[in-house]
């Protein structure tokens, strides 16, 4: 009988609560709203998917970058899209180590072309994802001093000291310890004096050969390629009987242009010298990088089918990217190399990968390479044109150039950066689980 009665009540409350919100004397929406409107701080400085990443750069005196190219440049005058000096060298070493260069131009090309940009620069520090440090590390080795023991590296050394100064005085560099700041250095022997302190931030860098574990990894840095120091192959079409046949265009099997005499796994070289030496279809040449050299190497490369990309001081090498540019196939022997963009690209579509091991079996790559099936050999040569502009430095940047997928590798190690600061700032007892 209670359980009646509780039911007929129920149901009373629930009609006269209907008939006064249809009536209107029951607003049930400000409830509602206010759950809505809830505001979340998760959102309010971080930036979102498709947005480009916000980049603060930092105004560091002339010394640090451009006055290595032009020693008269100003330190008053602001660098704008407009003003900013061209990359002084057109070809080698100097070339192929410009990568710092081309990220700061990136950020100085505001208010052009937003949608197709990976990363915008905000003059708020406040408002920023990463900061960019635009110290030339790598110009900064070749210009100070002609090798490691040359008394002017002191002034490499000196400018290093003074950045580090500054960079520390910095809250922003407090404020993460520096995690979230983006440092070039892609020579092997950049920054060379103090990388212990710049452990902690994102290292633009083309492997870790010369890298301990401690100071450079994966996880939290970018694998960058070198820019190419041949020119790109723009016009890469071949008509033969009025048809379109590259592979038989291209009539030397195996290309290798550049120094023998390497140090580490790049010993390979001298002993690779021996094995492919006698084959007329293999050009294997000892050479340095003058400008009369990369134009044989530019002619060589767009006649040949394969590139080899045997290891060198380190694992990688601007030849590798040379042949992409080339649209000649890579044959790379590198067992520590890691490759730029490897979450996006797939190198095993348009490359050749042995081991060290394997290439140093008498004859292997030749039968392997001679063997190789011309369709399947076409189907990577369409793919390798078809990613080449991955791999293109210029200014103004272009969509999915070298430039911006380098900002896009930076942008994907931002959480995982912004969770390591957010947990750094409270913890008592660092990393309490290893």
């Amino acid at each position: 009988m209670y359980g009646k009665t509780i039911s007929i009540i129920v149901l009373f409350v629930f009609l006269i609560a209907s008939y006064s919100i249809y009536m209107g004397t029951i607003d049930p929406t400000p409830y509602f709203s206010q759950l809505g409107k809830a505001s979340s701080p998760c959102n309010s400085t971080t930036t979102g998917p498709g947005q480009p990443l916000r980049v603060f750069m930092y105004d560091l005196p002339r010394k640090f970058n451009l006055a290595m190219m032009h020693p008269n440049i100003s330190d008053v005058e602001p660098i704008t899209a407009e003003n900013l000096p061209s990359w002084h060298q057109t070809s080698g070493v100097g070339r192929q180590h410009s990568v710092e260069y081309w990220l700061m131009a990136s950020l100085l090309n505001n208010g052009r072309d937003e949608e197709e940009k990976e990363a915008v620069r905000v003059f708020d520090p406040e408002l920023a994802d990463a900061f960019y440090v635009p110290f030339f590390s790598s110009l900064s080795f070749n210009t100070h001093g002609k090798n490691m023991t040359d008394p002017d590296t002191e002034l490499d050394r000196l400018l290093q000291v003074e950045l580090m100064e500054y960079l520390e005085n910095s809250k922003y560099w407090q404020r993460s310890g520096g995690r979230d700041h983006v440092i070039p250095m892609t020579h092997p022997n950049a920054f060379r004096f103090l990388r212990q302190r710049v452990n902690a931030s994102i290292l633009i860098l083309v492997d870790f050969g010369r890298y301990p574990k401690e100071i450079a990894n994966l996880d939290k840095d970018v694998v960058s390629p070198y820019v190419h120091v041949v020119e790109s192959f723009a016009e890469d079409v071949v008509v033969v009987d009025g048809a379109l046949d590259p592979f038989e265009a291209r009539s030397t099997l195996l290309y290798f242009r550049g120094n023998t005499v390497r140090k580490a796994d790049g010993k390979i070289r001298i002993r690779l010298e021996k094995l492919l030496a006698g084959n007329s279809d293999v050009h294997y040449v000892k050479s340095i990088p003058t400008t009369q050299n990369i134009k044989v190497s530019t002619e060589g490369m767009r006649s040949s089918k394969f590139c080899l990309h045997p290891a060198g001081d380190t694992p990688s090498s601007c030849r590798l990217f040379d042949a992409i540019v080339s649209h000649c196939i890579p044959v790379i022997i590198s067992d520590k190399i890691e490759l730029p963009f490897e979450d996006e690209i797939d190198y095993s579509e348009f490359s050749v990968f042995f081991s060290a091991n394997e290439a140093l079996e008498p004859d292997f790559i030749l039968s392997n390479l001679r063997q190789f099936p011309k369709e399947k050999w076409l189907k990577m040569w369409e793919h390798l044109k078809n990613v080449s502009h991955h791999f293109e430095f210029q200014f103004p940047p272009k969509r999915e150039d070298a430039v911006n997928m380098l900002w896009r590798q930076v942008k994907h190690k931002i959480p995982d950066i912004k969770l390591a600061v957010h947990r750094h700032r409270r913890l008592k007892v660092s990393d309490w689980w290893l």
